[in-house]
């Protein structure tokens, strides 16, 4: 939780905090969850889930390619150290997660804050695809930009 805090006091991220940060990490139903370390510290979180209530990408991915919705699998709760940035671990736990869900027979997909044009860049150098930037209402005064994206084919697989 401690990075976790770094990064929200840095960036904004998780744009709410939660009140209990522990269960937040691993709310849900998680199909996976990693962790980075470096110097024997952890520096990196990323996690992988069905899409739940509320979880635009994996509907907006499913209307695109005829699939079911359930066949799409949201990379989420990615965090890196501030004093760990630059190193790639941001995309080794992407990677991570995408190769679960891959494993898995599922696609991945995922969402971020418009705001967060960080986030947004990396995916972006990654090959993910923005699907749509899309108002999301998540409390009764307040709405919020999403952009959600899918993952790159990989091996002619949408």
């Amino acid at each position: 939780m401690r990075v976790l805090a770094e990064v929200h006091a840095r960036d904004g991220y998780p744009v709410n905090w939660p009140d209990q940060p522990g269960e937040w990490l691993s709310h849900g139903p998680l199909l996976g969850s990693w962790v980075a370390e470096l110097d024997g510290g952890l520096v990196g979180h990323v996690c992988l889930s069905q899409g739940g209530q509320g979880d635009l990408a994996p509907m907006l991915w499913s209307e695109r390619n005829g699939s079911a919705r359930d066949m799409a699998a949201v990379v989420s709760r990615l965090f890196v150290a501030p004093q760990a940035r630059g190193r790639r671990i941001g995309a080794l736990l992407i990677g991570r997660a995408v190769e679960e869900a891959r494993r898995r027979g599922l696609h991945p997909v995922l969402d971020v804050v418009a705001s967060d044009t960080a986030a947004a860049a990396l995916y972006e150098r990654l090959g993910w695809e923005l699907m749509a930037t899309v108002e999301q209402r998540w409390s009764p005064h307040r709405t919020v930009a999403v952009r959600c994206y899918t993952a790159p084919s990989w091996r002619g697989r949408s």
